[in-house]
């Protein structure tokens, strides 16, 4: 599936997600195709999230794999219950402060609706929604609020919430999504299979 980029003067097919470029947080353009040949974790994260605490199990899986051809690619988002309100920098300083993060952040972004990132419209094309975990306690309070704003919530492959990521092999290929209700046991074993 091919997916297309907004741009300003001109639309470009996106046939692999090494043909979308991402931002820095000081406005430098960085293409995903400098990590080709990496096994990737795309994450969209917020500061103020029931989920921020899987910072810490993000940060001991990149110290565990990342000198074995690992990369963690860090995305804040406000669009889910406005948890993630600060300037970019501010959530740098928040992670490391608190997590003690390394891996890079990016600008901030939307991953939904009529502005998000084109990187977000290929992962979603590639994965979608395959429910949240029935055993964790936020599933009930997660699904209620979405099927409140959208009955039809479940059949649809938008992001559903913080914390939700995309497991990228070394070829390109996204080969799968973990919502944020996913034991980190879990996707840390889905990255080691990889590598």
């Amino acid at each position: 599936m091919e997916i297309r980029e907004k741009s300003c003067c001109c639309t470009k097919s996106k046939s692999s997600i090494y043909d979308i470029e991402v931002m820095t947080q000081a406005n430098n353009p960085v293409k995903l195709n400098d990590y080709k040949g990496k096994v990737l974790l795309v994450v969209n994260t917020a500061s103020k999230c029931g989920f921020t605490p899987q910072y810490n199990d993000l940060e001991a899986i990149n110290k565990r794999f990342a000198d074995r051809g690992f990369a963690i690619l860090d995305f804040p988002c406000n669009q889910f219950g406005n948890q993630s309100p600060e300037s970019d920098a501010e959530t740098t300083q928040f992670c490391q402060l608190n997590y003690g993060t390394t891996f890079p952040q990016f600008k901030k972004i939307e991953v939904n609706g009529a502005n998000e990132s084109p990187l977000y419209t290929y992962l979603k094309a590639q994965k979608g929604f395959g429910g949240f975990d029935k055993g964790h306690q936020l599933t009930p309070i997660l699904d209620k609020v979405l099927s409140e704003a959208d009955p039809d919530y479940a059949s649809k492959a938008d992001i559903k919430w913080n914390f939700t990521k995309f497991l990228i092999d070394r070829e390109g290929n996204v080969v799968a999504r973990f919502e944020p209700t996913t034991d980190m046991a879990v996707v840390a074993s889905a990255i080691e299979a990889l590598l």
